[in-house]
């Protein structure tokens, strides 16, 4: 699982050294001459033992670079207030609804003293003038930033700016002369390429580790960082590296250590950092005072899976992004794209996946023109949208569109009979309906009532309360839609059909296989 919050990763490097055999079984090192009366291993320092020297270009040590850059690496201490429980009650990690009653430690009429948490990352001088640069996840939410120099001094921080979207934030201390370090923007770093990470793991300031690029571009599919595509590196890094610096061999700094895959919380050799070219970018926007603007489209969106694409019956190479909902009074729906369209291309750019079309749209500025390339109901068509901005929370615009769980409510009506197909009972979203599964009066389509538990639809987790929207890109809003749309993937040779279903987590595409015509009909 991924890691992030004060943790970063690592890899540690093991030397394997191969012995070979004599015909007369005595043991015979490159490079040494053994005597063979004593059986003693004498090394020699001749030429051949330039077959153990470092490769070409790889450093004799990683000292003098440390030396030259780890003035400019600097502990981040962070206090975080602690939210008391509702009801002193204290929930149990991963058991939602579940606690124990937490004890009571002041006396009545007492004012309750704020708690805190504290936390430590790292961070680096990118000015003299006193501006750090560290990872969003480090910050943010702190009520209290010290930062703690490699000479020792202590030096109150404040929070500059920060940017979610990228993890990254800079803080600012007083004070001139800084050593600070640079990023480094001319030279892309290639996989296999030296890096040594210097940061704050566990607390133990001041340690530098080293590894290579492991691989570039990496979308580490969290969700948080949309428009970051990260280093991976093997160097040893852990809890504490957050937002320390990864160098090259020349000290130049080529990324930003956010985040660490790992089974167990501990380093095991993949770790991310943000790039360097998205770094500067951001810092020096936060560092001046500017907001971070994106584009915006207003709408979630979804990677075109295997299973939908032959469900769909596009070729086996086709890629593209998929509309799972539009955010109510966002640039989408102004400009007439909807939920189940299936975008191929923005302003001539193909678009394959949906972290490309999110990338796409950030890019934009607010009020530039967006040209999309869609497909909807088999057919292509053209859609222009006028860029909004990003909202700050973007999870909080998207939720106003999406509601969470529906809320309980007392002597709700009983639901319609409906009509069974493929294993699910439907029927027309009706008020009563709405009422009894709290369904936005904007949505429409067939409310399932009941899902056999033998059935396709019921192993699958179709649920009362749920609701198709779309079936094969088309809107439904009878069972009879639901039936035609059936019958038109039968006739093409398709074994599935594309459902749109609105669930209170939002609105998700699932792939049906659709059973036989005589089992359907039994």
């Amino acid at each position: 699982m991924m890691k992030r919050k004060e943790f970063i990763l690592g890899a540690a490097v093991g030397l394997v050294f191969a012995a070979a055999a004599t015909a007369g079984g005595v043991i015979d090192w490159p490079g040494a001459n053994a005597s063979e009366a004593s059986g003693r291993l004498i090394p020699s320092a001749g030429a051949s033992g330039l077959a153990f020297a470092p490769p070409q270009g790889a450093p004799l040590s990683f000292a003098d670079i440390f030396d030259q850059v780890s003035p400019a690496v600097v502990q981040i201490d962070v206090e975080t207030p602690i939210e008391r429980p509702r009801g002193g009650m204290i929930p149990i990690p991963g058991l939602p609804g579940f606690g124990f009653q937490a004890p009571e430690t002041q006396e009545p009429g007492e004012e309750e003293e704020p708690q805190t948490a504290q936390g430590a990352g790292s961070g680096f001088f990118i000015s003299a003038d006193g501006f750090i640069v560290t990872n969003n996840h480090v910050v943010a939410n702190a009520t209290k930033i010290t930062v703690k120099l490699s000479d020792g001094r202590e030096l109150a921080g404040r929070l500059v700016g920060r940017d979610a979207d990228t993890d990254l934030a800079v803080v600012k201390v007083e004070g001139s002369d800084f050593k600070f370090v640079s990023f480094e923007e001319a030279a892309e770093p290639r996989v296999g390429d030296w890096v040594i990470a210097v940061g704050n793991p566990f607390g133990l300031g001041g340690t530098a580790t080293a590894g290579i690029v492991s691989a570039r571009a990496r979308d580490i599919g969290d969700g948080s960082t949309p428009y970051t595509d990260y280093l991976q590196i093997d160097a040893a890094i852990n809890r504490g590296n957050s937002g320390g610096p990864t160098f090259d061999i020349y000290g130049r700094v080529i990324g930003v250590n956010s985040a660490i895959f790992s089974p167990t919380g501990g380093s095991v050799g993949i770790g991310f950092a943000i790039p360097a070219s998205v770094a500067k970018t951001v810092t020096d926007r936060l560092m001046s005072g500017r907001a971070i603007e994106r584009g915006y489209l207003g709408a979630t969106i979804s990677t075109i899976t295997d299973d939908e694409r032959e469900s769909y019956g596009f070729a086996a190479d086709f890629e593209a992004a998929y509309i799972v909902d539009v955010t109510p009074g966002a640039p989408a729906e102004r400009a007439g794209l909807q939920v189940g369209d299936i975008v191929t291309s923005l302003n001539g750019r193909k678009i394959t996946s949906s972290t490309q079309l999110t990338r796409a749209v950030g890019e934009a500025a607010p009020g530039d023109n967006l040209r999309l390339e869609i497909i909807r109901e088999g057919r292509n068509q053209v859609i222009n949208v006028r860029s909004g901005t990003r909202p700050a929370d973007i999870q909080a615009a998207q939720n106003g569109a999406n509601p969470g769980e529906p809320e309980s409510a007392p002597d709700r009506p009983a639901p319609s009979a409906g009509e069974v197909v493929e294993g699910m009972t439907v029927t027309p979203v009706s008020e009563a309906l709405r009422s009894r599964f709290s369904l936005p009066d904007t949505l429409n389509g067939l409310v399932i009532t009941a899902a056999a538990p033998t059935s396709r639809a019921g192993r699958m987790g179709f649920e009362p309360g749920m609701v198709i929207v779309l079936a094969d890109q088309r809107p439904v809003r009878t069972a009879a839609d639901l039936r035609a749309a059936i019958a038109r993937v039968r006739e093409a040779g398709r074994e599935g059909i594309v459902l749109l279903v609105r669930t209170s987590n939002g609105n998700r595409p699932v792939v049906l296989p659709l059973t036989t015509p005589a089992a359907a009909a039994e």
